[in-house]
């Protein structure tokens, strides 16, 4: 399947002939932020409020527009957006991890990938003003179920 015509034009994948299959991508990424930052966040004295909550609510959200983000990105019906948000010292920051899942054609990669840089990125606007020093990285896909390439795991060989 390609992402080009026979033009060279750019289009949308038919996926009309791929069966329905229930499907979870998990991905992950981190912000780094400078201690006082972290305990700030987790003490709840930001000056913007629950920065973990507005973050989750606002990487589910992103996760629900995904194709509307993503020109080539089929919309899918998203049955569940989990986010995790845990605090790591040795960054030191925040440490997010997304699961998207679906009965559709096509994997919810993109989903699980917007919903973490989302969430990520609430978090920086959120706490800018308290710390010059965000970094935002290391956002992959770590894990995919589903579809014709079943179960994947980063770093699993086989």
């Amino acid at each position: 399947m390609s992402h080009f015509d026979e033009s060279g034009r750019a289009r949308m994948v038919d996926i009309s002939a791929k069966p329905v299959t229930e499907r979870l991508a998990r991905a992950q990424g981190v912000i780094r932020m400078r201690p006082e930052t972290l305990a700030a966040i987790r003490e709840g004295v930001t000056r913007k409020g629950d920065v973990i909550s507005v973050a989750r609510v606002a990487g589910i959200l992103a996760a629900k527009r995904t194709a509307e983000l993503i020109p080539l990105c089929h919309p899918i019906p998203l049955t569940d957006i989990d986010l995790t948000i845990e605090a790591d010292e040795s960054l030191p920051g925040l440490r997010v991890t997304g699961s998207a899942k679906t009965a559709a054609q096509t994997g919810v990669e993109m989903e699980a990938v917007v919903a973490v840089s989302v969430t990520l990125i609430t978090i920086f606007d959120m706490v800018k003003g308290l710390d010059r020093d965000l970094v935002i990285g290391e956002i992959s896909i770590v894990e995919k179920q589903g579809g014709k390439s079943g179960h994947w795991v980063r770093g699993q060989t086989g």
